[in-house]
């Protein structure tokens, strides 16, 4: 895992905003057309650590979130996905929440090793969607991949 400490960013993890936070690793993961097990495994170990000593601990363990990532898939196969990103902004409150979710898409992303065009243009709409500037989501995204 890399040192962006999402956990950070978010003082008050209620379940609209995991489920937010799962449904932008899920467009993370997907955006290169297939969901390696590496990214699957850092969503999970992200959760996990981020609702780890939350009430939302015992929904993790119990596999809501998997629910949660199943259900968004699906609703991104299906052409949902203004829908999905309309969700995300709507369930976050601008600055840290926002910068958690982006910072979990790069961190999703950059999971299997490799982080394609496709997956940098869903980092420019998540930016752009989560009214996150440019050059910040930038920053960011140097900060997730190299570990500061």
């Amino acid at each position: 895992m890399t040192g962006f400490d999402v956990g950070a960013l978010i003082q008050d993890l209620r379940p609209a905003a995991l489920e937010a936070l799962v449904d932008t690793m899920v467009l993370a993961a997907a955006a290169d057309g297939e969901i390696a097990d590496e990214e699957r495994a850092e969503m999970l170990s992200r959760l996990a650590q981020l609702t780890r000593e939350s009430a939302l601990a015992e929904s993790v363990a119990t596999g809501a979130p998997v629910n949660r990532f199943e259900q968004t898939l699906a609703r991104l196969e299906s052409g949902e996905r203004a829908a999905v990103l309309d969700g995300v902004r709507n369930s976050l409150t601008p600055g840290g929440p926002r910068k958690a979710a982006l910072g979990l898409a790069v961190a999703i992303m950059a999971a299997d090793g490799i982080v394609r065009t496709s997956e940098r243009e869903v980092i420019l709409e998540l930016a752009e969607a989560l009214e996150i500037d440019r050059d910040e989501a930038a920053d960011l995204v140097v900060a997730v991949t190299r570990g500061d």
